[in-house]
């Protein structure tokens, strides 16, 4: 990335040599990408690169939203063999598009477990170890004393059974954004960022605040938690709640693992500063307009004494907290598609959106652009009015 936040000469042959997930499109189609995140910024990129006449908007910057709070973890690991394949493909774009000129992919392996007595948890773990093997995720089901084993960072006597990925890493969310924001204007596109924008159904299309509104082909909502709200403003209801998450950064010498307490519902990860940890969801509906952006004090003091005890060997020190919004649907998958004739939405990513993001931006676009979308989540599964509870993305499910 150069200075003024282009895309530098590295850069753009790097990102030029990403061809194999190329969209192909009407060059003639107009699309307005609301949302600057990294979901839109992908699919604006996938877009533009196609030959679509594109416009990203963003009522702040880029990666001013949930990318840029998110904590940047990327696995494979899901028990689902679609969210496995999205997060796998996801992967493999980080690491093809990272490099000095773009965005950092540090490959670190990706630890879940449940602690002694939590009998629920621990068979969970059990029975998603052997589901995501069955469906070729490469993962390994470990003790306690073999995972003290493997990683001697961890405090491992209290830890019942874990599972092991391999195929993870983590990587900057914003800069994986801002790189994406900058590609895509490089292909073409055109960013309104600090613009306010409504969204009207009926033909398609984008109002700004002055009532000046322009007609596109399609309208692609990826606003994050602000598109519930954007397309109730269009008549358009879906079945999304967001819900606040909090997260901190702490100093400190910690290289791997990163890990997810399933028992104490927290993760942590390496970072540059330290290390990146956080959850600390609410189960309800949040407003987007009016909720805490700062974390609440006796979360970082809850989540310090968690770290402390998992990583005994690190001199913690807290450096700053936050709280951001996630999205959470009834059945905890994503609203990826087609809501009505030019209009799409990506939302409800039950806070995994940013791993899957290359892979869901390319699916996305190619939808847009004429191809199939993603059955499993198309957003009219729903009507839209459904009641249903908030639970967090990285809480392990019961079920068979």
């Amino acid at each position: 990335m150069t200075e003024d936040g282009g895309v530098s000469d590295g850069a753009r042959e790097h990102l030029a040599a990403d061809t194999d997930t190329a969209v192909e499109g009407d060059s003639s189609l107009t699309v307005a990408v609301i949302g600057a995140g990294a979901v839109g910024t992908t699919a604006a990129y996938a877009l533009a690169r196609a030959g679509a006449d594109v416009t990203l908007y963003d009522r702040g910057s880029v990666a001013s939203g949930a990318s840029g709070r998110a904590a940047g973890i990327c696995y494979d690991a899901f028990a689902d063999s679609l969210e496995a394949t999205l997060a796998a493909e996801s992967i493999e774009r980080f690491r093809a598009l990272s490099g000095e000129e773009t965005f950092p992919f540090v490959e670190c392996p990706y630890v879940w477990f449940a602690r002694e007595g939590d009998d629920d948890r621990i068979d969970a773990v059990r029975r998603q170890v052997r589901r995501m093997q069955e469906n070729g995720v490469v993962v390994l089901e470990v003790d306690g004393s073999a995972l003290g084993e493997r990683f001697p960072s961890l405090r491992t006597d209290d830890i019942a059974v874990a599972g092991i990925a391999g195929a993870a890493g983590y990587t900057d969310p914003a800069r994986y954004t801002d790189c994406m924001a900058a590609a895509a204007t490089g292909a073409g596109a055109r960013l309104e960022a600090e613009t306010d924008v409504a969204v009207r159904t009926t033909p398609p299309r984008v109002v700004l605040e002055n009532g000046a509104g322009r007609e596109f082909d399609a309208v692609l909502v990826a606003a994050g938690a602000r598109t519930k709200r954007l397309l109730a403003d269009a008549g358009v209801s879906i079945a999304m709640k967001p819900y606040r998450v909090q997260a901190l950064i702490g100093s400190g010498d910690f290289e791997e693992p990163m890990w997810y307490d399933a028992t104490d519902e927290c993760y942590a990860r390496p970072h540059l500063d330290g290390l990146l940890a956080g959850n600390g969801a609410e189960h309800r509906e949040a407003d987007p307009a009016r909720y805490d952006r700062d974390a609440d004090p006796e979360f970082a003091a809850t989540l310090e004494t968690r770290i402390r005890h998992r990583l005994p060997d690190v001199e913690l020190g807290l450096e700053r907290a936050w709280a951001g919004l996630c999205t959470a649907t009834p059945d905890r998958d994503p609203l990826v598609g087609r809501l009505r004739e030019g209009v799409y939405v990506a939302t409800g990513f039950q806070g995994h959106g940013f791993m899957r993001a290359p892979a869901i931006g390319e699916r996305i676009a190619r939808e847009i652009s004429g191809g199939s979308g993603i059955d499993a989540y198309d957003p009219t599964r729903f009507a839209g009015d459904e009641e249903f509870d908030v639970t967090e993305g990285t809480t392990l499910t019961f079920e068979e």
